[in-house]
């Protein structure tokens, strides 16, 4: 999550961000961020819980994926250098001066440097355009912002207000006409135009997750996320500070929502990120509070969400905050980023996504993975180490989902998002 922004933003973001930082704790209204010091929750004891029944070459060549999470669906493996863009807080101390650029191997995940895109403020999360022409960054700042960037010559577009503080996350709409973004700090979401050229218009909309009331230890709504189904019917945001998952409709003509559904967690379960199973009848959710995962059932008609029990993440009674789910193409596993214990858990898919089975976990190689990816084809996941500096890449086994690590991490300044196409 991202209220650990930092640097020139006021009051609670900087004190959050530098406490982070630091590895003091912070409070729990501000759980939800890189790391809050709330009290994890009671866990599942079983390794798998049954869900509820059910009620897109990189950017050169003009094909990426369209958000910082894993591909809804298999991908040809391509040999190699690819382009890795790293998300980064530009506005604390050590941190980077833009969007950073690399390539990686797509058969060692070895990471070569290329430079910065510099010119964006503290982009801490990153997406690109279904076409692969533009990469999308939140300024999550105290006054928000958007920001597109042309991949061809890396020129910045331009940069408009989200409407809130802090936005921490932000994806394209499949159809390339609309970008999303989460306001972390004012709990809302909003919603922008694509132009032509991959810039962006004025906002359209912008929806306060004004109740339910907020959880407990939480000071107000805090929107953590916002995507799209794969279908591509419903538009979801996961809301930590209300301890709801919201579905709205898009009006892809006027680009306003209309809420449709909620999901309400369990209380102070603190939502995080929302992962879909490639077949879209089902999501896993990340709760960063209680230090659970959820399997959700989801109704692509109606657009509802059905959250199951909650179940463990593997790593024992101390402090986590799990960051973000991770599902591979073919739909077989899925990967827990932990911040606290520093690890990955695997998790193997059963009943056609209706159940995760806990295998293991294995140490990430650094310290507070804030979020992970993984490539177009699912052999490599990539995690980006925000108290490390760096992005950690393992080998994927195709069969097993094993996870081993591809040499040593990369070195990237305050690294909070790696986004590989």
């Amino acid at each position: 999550m991202t209220s650990e922004a930092a640097g020139d933003r006021g009051g609670w973001s900087r004190r959050h961000v530098l406490g982070l930082l630091a590895g003091a704790a912070v409070p729990a209204t501000l759980a939800g961020c890189a790391g809050s010091d709330g009290t994890a929750g009671p866990t599942s004891s079983s390794p798998a819980r049954n869900a509820p029944t059910a009620p897109s070459p990189e950017a050169e060549a003009g094909a990426g994926t369209a958000s910082a999470t894993a591909t809804p669906s298999p991908a040809p493996t391509r040999t190699g250098p690819r382009p890795l863009y790293i998300g980064t807080y530009t506005s604390v101390e050590g941190g980077g001066t833009g969007i950073g650029v690399a390539t990686y191997d797509t058969r060692s995940g070895r990471v070569t440097g290329k430079g910065t895109i510099t010119g964006v403020p503290d982009p801490s999360y990153l997406a690109v355009h279904p076409d692969g022409r533009t990469l999308y960054a939140v300024n999550e700042r105290t006054e928000g912002g958007v920001t597109a960037v042309r991949l061809s010559d890396r020129k910045v577009l331009g940069t408009r207000s989200s409407g809130g503080e802090a936005p921490c996350q932000l994806s394209v709409h499949p159809s390339g006409r609309w970008l999303l973004s989460a306001n972390y700090g004012s709990g809302s979401v909003a919603v922008h135009p694509v132009e032509d050229s991959g810039a962006l218009g004025e906002r359209t909309d912008l929806v306060v997750h004004s109740s339910p009331a907020p959880g407990p230890g939480q000071d107000g709504p805090h929107a953590h996320q916002v995507i799209t189904s794969p279908d591509g019917g419903h538009v979801l945001a996961v809301d930590l500070g209300t301890d709801t998952v919201y579905t709205y409709r898009l009006n892809e003509s006027r680009g306003t929502l209309t809420e449709v559904s909620r999901a309400r967690t369990r209380s102070g379960a603190g939502p995080r990120h929302l992962t879909f199973h490639p077949d879209g009848r089902y999501a896993y959710l990340a709760n960063e509070v209680d230090n659970t995962v959820v399997v959700c059932a989801y109704d692509p008609g109606s657009g509802r969400l059905t959250p199951g029990d909650p179940q463990s993440t593997g790593t024992g009674s101390g402090t986590n905050y799990p960051a973000q789910l991770v599902v591979t193409p073919d739909g077989s596993h899925a990967y827990l980023a932990n911040r606290g214990h520093d690890s990955l858990t695997r998790y193997a898919v059963e009943a056609d996504g209706a159940r995760l089975k806990l295998l293991d976990s294995v140490p990430v190689g650094g310290d507070f993975p804030r979020q992970i990816a993984l490539s177009p084809d699912g052999g490599l996941l990539f995690a980006a180490l925000q108290r490390s500096s760096a992005v950690s890449v393992f080998r994927v086994d195709p069969g097993t989902g094993e996870l081993r690590r591809a040499g040593e991490p990369f070195a990237s300044p305050v690294a909070v998002c790696a986004l590989p196409l």
